[in-house]
C-alpha cells in the first residue's frame, strides 16, 4: 500500500493500540499531536497511516509511557478479528493448514512491512516472518515482538484454545522483561536464534490438519473473494536499497549475502542486484559500508579485542579483517582503537555512514 511513493499501513491496529494506551494513562491526544496523526486518520476499516507516522507513534509512545515492553502488549491485543475480512476468512477455514496458507497469500492486507512464508513436511509446520521494508530500529523491534506474540494468541483461537508446546525462534535479544513471555505458555522462546531480522514458528505437523471451530465453507468463499479484491488495490513497494541497508545493519553474527536477502523477497539475486543498481546502489559497496560502520562501532567500544570484532563481523581470519579495515579506513584496527572513535555523518539517502579517520567508502 502506498501514498505516492510513501508506504502506508492499515491504521486499525494502531487505533486499537492507542485505545489501549489510554488505559495505562498515556495522553493519547498529545501522543497523536507529537506523531502528527489526526484522530480522523485512525477512523474506519480502510484508514491508512504512513510509515513515518507509525515510526513517530511508536517512538513517542515508548518515551511517554517509560516502558520497553509495549511491543509485547501490542501483540497481545491483536486478535484474529483485528484483521477485518481476512480474519473472518481465517476463522472460516477448513483447517489450520488452509488458514496459514490463506494468511501467506493475503499477508499484505495485514501489513506491507513484513513477508510471511509457510512450509510443511511430515514432522513440522513452519511459519516465517521477515521485514521487507526499511524501518527505524525501534519500529522493527516493536513489530517483530508484536507479530510473534500475536501469532501465539491467534493460533490458540484457531486451534480451539488447546495447543501443545511449540517453538519460536526470533532474532531479538532476550528482553529484560523476558518473564512476561510465560504468559504465552506453552510456547518456547529462543532469542537471538536468527542471523537476520525475523521470526520462525515451528509446530507439530499434525496440528496443521485441525479444523477451526467456526469453519464455514460458504462464508470462506465470500471472505476470500473480498480479500482478493482488496489485494488487487495494493501496489508493489519500491525503495529496496533502504531495506537492504536495514537488513545488513540489523543482522547478527556476520553479514547476510545478496542470495539470502533475495530469498527473503522471493526474487533471484540477479533481480535484486538489478533493482539496486536501478536505484544507484551496488550490494557489494553497501555491504562493505555497513561492515566498516559496524567495525567502527565495535572497535570504538573498546570492550572487544580486534580478534573478537573480526569474528562478530563474519571474518574467519583476523588478518583478512585487518587488511580490509586498513584498506577502507586508512589505518589498522588497533590504530583506530588507539586514536578513538570519530562521529558519524549522514549519506545522501539519509542513513548514517562511518567517518573514521581516513574512511574512504562513498554512499
Amino acid at each position: 500500500m502506498t501514498t505516492g511513493d510513501r508506504p502506508t499501513l492499515p491504521a486499525r491496529y494502531y487505533a486499537q493500540y492507542c485505545a489501549w494506551l489510554k488505559t495505562i494513562g498515556v495522553d493519547v491526544d498529545a501522543l497523536l499531536r507529537a506523531a502528527r496523526i489526526a484522530p480522523a486518520e485512525l477512523a474506519g476499516p480502510e484508514a491508512l497511516l504512513r510509515l513515518e507516522q507509525v515510526d513517530a507513534l511508536i517512538a513517542q509512545s515508548l518515551a511517554m509511557s517509560g516502558r520497553a515492553d509495549l511491543g509485547f502488549d501490542f501483540g497481545r491485543m491483536i486478535r484474529v478479528g483485528s484483521h477485518d475480512i481476512l480474519g473472518y476468512a481465517l476463522l472460516s477455514s477448513p483447517s489450520l493448514d488452509y488458514a496459514v496458507r490463506l494468511a501467506v497469500r493475503f499477508y499484505r492486507l495485514m501489513t506491507p512491512t513484513f513477508r510471511m512464508r509457510y512450509r510443511r513436511d511430515a514432522q513440522t509446520g513452519e511459519m516465517e516472518f521477515n521485514p521487507i521494508m526499511p524501518m527505524q530500529p525501534q519500529t522493527l523491534r516493536f513489530h517483530l515482538e508484536g507479530i510473534a506474540v500475536s501469532v501465539h494468541d491467534q493460533l490458540r483461537v484457531l486451534l480451539g484454545g488447546s495447543i501443545p508446546a511449540y517453538d519460536y525462534y526470533i532474532s531479538l535479544p532476550q528482553p529484560a522483561y523476558h518473564q512476561r513471555y510465560r504468559e504465552t505458555a506453552p510456547a518456547r522462546w529462543h532469542f537471538e536464534a536468527q542471523a537476520t531480522p525475523g521470526i520462525r514458528v515451528a509446530l507439530d505437523a499434525a496440528l496443521m490438519d485441525r479444523t477451526p471451530a467456526m469453519s464455514d465453507r460458504m462464508a470462506l468463499e465470500l471472505a476470500e473473494a473480498r480479500c482478493a479484491a482488496l489485494l488487487e488495490r495494493v501496489g508493489r513497494e519500491e525503495g529496496l536499497a533502504a531495506w537492504v541497508l536495514m537488513m545488513l545493519r540489523e543482522a547478527r553474527d556476520g553479514m547476510p549475502t545478496i542470495e539470502e536477502l533475495a530469498h527473503i523477497l522471493h526474487i533471484s539475486s540477479r533481480t535484486l542486484d538489478r533493482r539496486l543498481r536501478k536505484e544507484g546502489r551496488q550490494f557489494q559497496e553497501m555491504s562493505k559500508r555497513v561492515r566498516l560502520e559496524r567495525a567502527f562501532d565495535l572497535l570504538g567500544r573498546r570492550r572487544l579485542s580486534v580478534t573478537q570484532v573480526a569474528l562478530q563481523l563474519g571474518y574467519r581470519d583476523v588478518s583478512n579483517f585487518t587488511r580490509a579495515f586498513k584498506r577502507d579506513s586508512g589505518m589498522s584496527p588497533s590504530e583506530y582503537q588507539a586514536r578513538g572513535a570519530a562521529p558519524a555523518a549522514t549519506d545522501t539517502a539519509g542513513t548514517t555512514a562511518p567517518t573514521g579517520p581516513g574512511a574512504r567508502l562513498r554512499p
